[in-house]
């Protein structure tokens, strides 16, 4: 991990000549030096928007200044992400990123933005595993009982969704395709319409994350049968893994991350990601994630910009066969 120190003022030139002519150690010491602004693509207190403020909280405290969320939902994502690229590339204009960067260019025919071109990574934070769950009123209490009954039911069952092309429907399509199930796709405005919609049995299953369905199913009004994840989660600890039931390679999840416009200085990127390292080792930040059914994961720079692209070519195929477009 690079460390920083102060190395005084520079007479005799402008803050901008000065920090261009001396290189990215300037920057960095001089920097933050007023608040950051992460823009959130997604609505205040959805399941992304609830890790970035553990998050951009902690961040704040090792930086020194706050970090102050800004939500941008609309167009899976598209909204906060462009407009990120297009912002000065000075360290103060962020994006709390999702899977949706991996989707959307496979599902919109053009976008406002180039992931590899017009934004720079900082660090993966952590992932929400999905969960596979259901209205009470179907007679099923494991997922192969489940299959079996969505099998018996072509086109009679329906399943709701974030939004078209969002991790939810295409973790909910990907299931379908890989067990022989034909389900009506029903997209809402996020997890909390889609939620209800769920519990008022308008929709009869659904894919989504943890952290925002694990209370309904604790509460009962809807029924968790598996985690698309690898691992149990805590805060549903009887619910067993896809992989546990004998479907095999089933690790979906909306994971998150932090980027930048293109352009930051490197010594800025370094010390962005020195932040989330060690957000993320904070003992308040694992216990406040933990509890939304969070797993932390962490990376350098580089190793999110290829997990990124690794995840473009893993989703291009599944919005091919879902048929998912949008404008």
């Amino acid at each position: 991990m690079t460390t920083f120190t102060r190395r005084g003022t520079l007479a005799g030139l402008g803050g901008a000549a000065a920090l261009a002519l001396t290189g990215g150690s300037a920057w960095a010491d001089l920097y933050p030096s007023r608040p950051i602004r992460m823009l959130v693509p997604f609505p205040p207190g959805g399941p992304t928007d609830l890790v970035a403020r553990v998050i951009a909280e902690a961040m704040g405290n090792d930086l020194k200044q706050q970090v102050i969320i800004d939500n941008r939902p609309g167009a899976n994502g598209n909204i906060a992400v462009e407009a990120t690229a297009k912002a000065a590339p000075d360290g103060y204009t962020l994006v709390y990123n999702t899977s949706a960067v991996s989707i959307s260019p496979a599902l919109y025919p053009k976008l406002g933005y180039n992931i590899e071109t017009d934004l720079v990574p900082i660090a993966l934070t952590a992932t929400v595993p999905l969960v596979l769950i259901i209205h009470p009123s179907i007679p099923a209490k494991t997922v192969k009982e489940f299959i079996d009954y969505a099998r018996s039911k072509p086109g009679e069952l329906s399943y709701a969704s974030t939004g078209i092309g969002s991790v939810t429907h295409l973790g909910a399509a990907l299931f379908q395709s890989t067990n022989g199930i034909k389900a009506v796709h029903v997209p809402f405005r996020g997890s909390a319409p889609g939620l209800t919609g769920l519990a008022g049995n308008h929709v009869q299953f659904m894919t989504d994350t943890v952290n925002s369905a694990h209370p309904l199913i604790n509460g009962g009004q809807i029924r968790g049968l598996a985690v698309l994840g690898a691992k149990r989660v805590p805060v549903l600890p009887d619910l067993p893994t896809l992989d546990e039931v004998g479907l095999k390679d089933f690790d979906i999840g909306a994971w998150q991350g932090i980027m930048a416009p293109k352009g930051t200085p490197p010594a800025i990127v370094e010390r962005l990601n020195a932040a989330v390292l060690k957000a993320l080792q904070d003992p308040g930040v694992k216990e406040k994630l933990a509890i939304q059914g969070a797993t932390i994961l962490g990376s350098t720079p580089k190793e999110y910009g290829d997990y990124i692209l690794a995840e473009i070519k893993r989703w291009g195929p599944v919005v091919k066969e879902s048929g998912a477009k949008a404008d």
